[in-house]
Protein backbone atom coordinates (compact mmCIF):
# COMPACT_ATOMS: atom_id res chain seq x y z
CA UNK A 1 0.00 0.00 0.00
CA UNK A 2 2.84 2.39 0.80
CA UNK A 3 4.16 2.00 -2.35
CA UNK A 4 1.39 2.75 -4.19
CA UNK A 5 1.41 5.61 -2.19
CA UNK A 6 4.91 7.05 -3.09
CA UNK A 7 4.14 5.71 -7.21
CA UNK A 8 1.05 8.42 -7.13
CA UNK A 9 3.33 11.06 -5.74
CA UNK A 10 6.11 10.44 -7.96
CA UNK A 11 4.67 9.60 -11.27
CA UNK A 12 2.42 13.23 -11.35
CA UNK A 13 6.65 14.79 -10.52
CA UNK A 14 8.14 12.76 -13.41
CA UNK A 15 5.49 14.03 -15.85
CA UNK A 16 5.92 17.53 -15.05
CA UNK A 17 9.53 17.06 -14.93
CA UNK A 18 9.45 15.84 -18.99
CA UNK A 19 7.23 18.02 -19.94
CA UNK A 20 8.63 21.54 -19.46
CA UNK A 21 10.95 21.53 -21.53
CA UNK A 22 8.49 20.59 -23.89
CA UNK A 23 6.41 23.78 -23.13
CA UNK A 24 9.51 25.53 -23.19
CA UNK A 25 10.59 24.95 -26.46
CA UNK A 26 7.36 26.26 -27.89
CA UNK A 27 8.63 29.52 -29.73
CA UNK A 28 11.80 27.82 -30.43
CA UNK A 29 12.75 26.94 -34.37
CA UNK A 30 15.52 25.53 -35.96
CA UNK A 31 16.94 27.01 -38.98
CA UNK A 32 16.33 24.15 -41.54
CA UNK A 33 19.84 22.67 -42.83
CA UNK A 34 18.38 19.28 -44.41
CA UNK A 35 19.50 20.57 -48.06
CA UNK A 36 23.29 20.17 -47.02
CA UNK A 37 24.44 17.24 -47.89
CA UNK A 38 27.40 17.14 -45.80
CA UNK A 39 26.47 18.60 -42.32
CA UNK A 40 29.53 20.06 -40.56
CA UNK A 41 28.11 21.92 -38.28
CA UNK A 42 24.68 21.36 -36.26
CA UNK A 43 21.33 23.77 -37.31
CA UNK A 44 20.95 27.18 -35.41
CA UNK A 45 18.17 27.53 -33.11
CA UNK A 46 16.08 29.96 -33.52
CA UNK A 47 14.11 31.92 -31.03
CA UNK A 48 12.31 33.85 -34.21
CA UNK A 49 9.56 35.85 -32.40
CA UNK A 50 12.42 36.41 -29.41
CA UNK A 51 15.00 37.89 -31.96
CA UNK A 52 12.83 40.04 -33.84
CA UNK A 53 11.45 41.45 -30.75
CA UNK A 54 15.05 41.99 -29.48
CA UNK A 55 16.43 43.20 -33.15
CA UNK A 56 12.80 45.53 -33.05
CA UNK A 57 12.54 44.25 -36.59
CA UNK A 58 9.19 44.38 -37.86
CA UNK A 59 9.27 44.48 -41.32
CA UNK A 60 9.69 40.28 -42.36
CA UNK A 61 11.35 41.45 -46.08
CA UNK A 62 14.43 41.94 -43.62
CA UNK A 63 15.08 38.50 -43.64
CA UNK A 64 12.79 37.21 -46.29
CA UNK A 65 13.39 39.05 -48.86
CA UNK A 66 12.56 37.99 -52.95
CA UNK A 67 15.01 39.53 -55.99
CA UNK A 68 13.47 39.97 -59.34
CA UNK A 69 15.93 40.55 -62.35
CA UNK A 70 18.77 41.50 -59.77
CA UNK A 71 17.03 43.77 -57.75
CA UNK A 72 15.19 43.47 -54.25
CA UNK A 73 11.75 43.71 -54.16
CA UNK A 74 10.60 46.33 -51.26
CA UNK A 75 6.90 44.64 -51.79
CA UNK A 76 7.69 41.20 -51.71
CA UNK A 77 8.28 38.92 -48.69
CA UNK A 78 9.70 35.11 -49.25
CA UNK A 79 8.37 34.31 -45.74
CA UNK A 80 6.21 31.19 -46.83
CA UNK A 81 9.01 29.80 -48.52
CA UNK A 82 12.15 27.37 -47.83
CA UNK A 83 15.50 29.26 -48.14
CA UNK A 84 16.57 26.20 -50.38
CA UNK A 85 13.40 26.77 -52.81
CA UNK A 86 15.93 30.02 -54.40
CA UNK A 87 19.37 28.98 -52.93
CA UNK A 88 20.42 25.32 -53.48
CA UNK A 89 23.63 23.98 -51.86
CA UNK A 90 26.56 25.76 -54.39
CA UNK A 91 24.27 28.70 -55.81
CA UNK A 92 24.65 29.98 -59.46
CA UNK A 93 24.96 33.21 -61.45
CA UNK A 94 23.67 35.80 -58.84
CA UNK A 95 21.80 33.62 -56.60
CA UNK A 96 23.99 33.00 -53.30
CA UNK A 97 24.79 29.14 -52.35
CA UNK A 98 22.60 27.99 -49.27
CA UNK A 99 25.13 28.33 -46.78
CA UNK A 100 26.57 31.65 -48.38
CA UNK A 101 22.94 33.01 -48.23
CA UNK A 102 22.34 32.29 -44.82
CA UNK A 103 25.37 33.87 -43.37
CA UNK A 104 25.44 37.01 -45.79
CA UNK A 105 22.06 37.88 -44.42
CA UNK A 106 22.31 36.91 -41.11
CA UNK A 107 25.86 37.43 -40.00
CA UNK A 108 25.79 40.47 -42.25
CA UNK A 109 23.27 42.62 -40.50
CA UNK A 110 24.75 41.16 -37.16
CA UNK A 111 28.25 42.93 -38.34
CA UNK A 112 26.62 46.11 -39.92
CA UNK A 113 24.57 46.42 -36.76
CA UNK A 114 27.33 45.79 -34.41
CA UNK A 115 24.95 43.28 -32.89
CA UNK A 116 24.22 40.06 -32.24
CA UNK A 117 26.55 36.78 -32.52
CA UNK A 118 29.22 36.28 -35.75
CA UNK A 119 31.38 33.53 -34.14
CA UNK A 120 30.41 29.69 -35.75
CA UNK A 121 30.04 28.17 -32.53
CA UNK A 122 27.80 31.03 -30.64
CA UNK A 123 24.79 29.86 -33.55
CA UNK A 124 25.46 26.44 -34.37
CA UNK A 125 25.70 25.20 -30.64
CA UNK A 126 26.63 21.82 -30.20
Amino acid sequence: MMKKGIFLLIAPLLVGILLIPAFSQEDMEVVDNGSFLKKQRPPVVFRHDEHNETAQLEDCIECHHVYEDGEKLDDESSEEQSCSECHDEKGSGNILGLKKAFHSNCKGCHLEQKKGPIMCGKCHVR
